[in-house]
């Protein structure tokens, strides 16, 4: 794996850690896609730092398990804003 991939996934996790940020918060931080900072977190984050993958892991699960709720409060907000 090249050098500025490694480099680059570390510091994905550690604005993830940081901010708590979901996948996508961090793909529009970094000017990249949503499927490259998955895939840096989940698979290629596991071969370099495998303690700094699963505290990563831990934000965007929960994220994942937030998700339903803020979907539905951006809804929410979106019929109160019109009437």
């Amino acid at each position: 794996m090249k050098d500025y991939i490694e480099e680059r996934a570390v510091e994905i996790a550690n604005y993830i850690i940081e901010n708590s940020a979901t996948v996508r918060q961090t793909a529009k931080s970094f000017g990249i896609s949503k499927s490259t900072v998955h895939k840096d977190v989940t698979e290629r984050l596991l071969q370099i730092n495998p303690a700094l993958a699963g505290e990563a892991r831990k934000i965007l699960d929960m994220n994942k398990s937030e998700r339903h709720i803020r979907g539905g409060l951006a809804t929410r907000e979106k019929y109160l804003h019109q009437h």
